[in-house]
């Protein structure tokens, strides 16, 4: 008998893992940011020290949720741009660092999808933010 789990489409597969290396990528992108901002306000100072600083303000910030949520200067355009031709009615992936599930897009406003997970018995919709997960078109998994 064959089992009725079915491996995840490759494209997928591959998201799952860039998923990681966007947030890391972002995570680099806040300590140039923060080394950038140090060096301005304190153009004297060794620059050394000054990245030694940076990193331990982003270590410290992640530490912050709702800034860890909210800063994804890349990931949050990347998702963007692949949930762009998503419409109510259309199947899609919701990937996430070393997962994927399939969803059910219910909603779409500008910068919001409502989904609702298929493998779930409830039918309430989750709204997300679409700079905040990356929703692939299931079409292309």
């Amino acid at each position: 008998m064959r089992s009725p789990l079915r491996p995840l489409p490759a494209p997928v597969e591959r998201w799952t893992t860039l998923v990681r290396v966007l947030r890391w990528l972002d995570a680099l992108a806040a300590g140039l940011v923060a080394w950038g901002a140090l060096a301005l306000a304190f153009p004297s100072a060794p620059r050394l020290p000054l990245a030694a600083l940076a990193c331990l303000i982003v270590a410290l910030g992640t530490l912050v949720r709702p800034l860890r949520a909210r800063w994804r200067p890349l990931s949050g355009i990347v998702a963007h741009v692949l949930s762009a031709r998503l419409s109510p009615g259309d199947q899609a992936w919701y990937v996430r660092p070393g997962h994927a599930e399939r969803v059910l897009v219910t909603a779409r406003h500008r910068t919001r999808v409502v989904i609702v997970h298929l493998n779930d018995e409830g039918a309430e919709g989750v709204s997300v933010r679409r700079t905040r997960v990356v929703l692939l078109p299931a079409d292309s998994g």
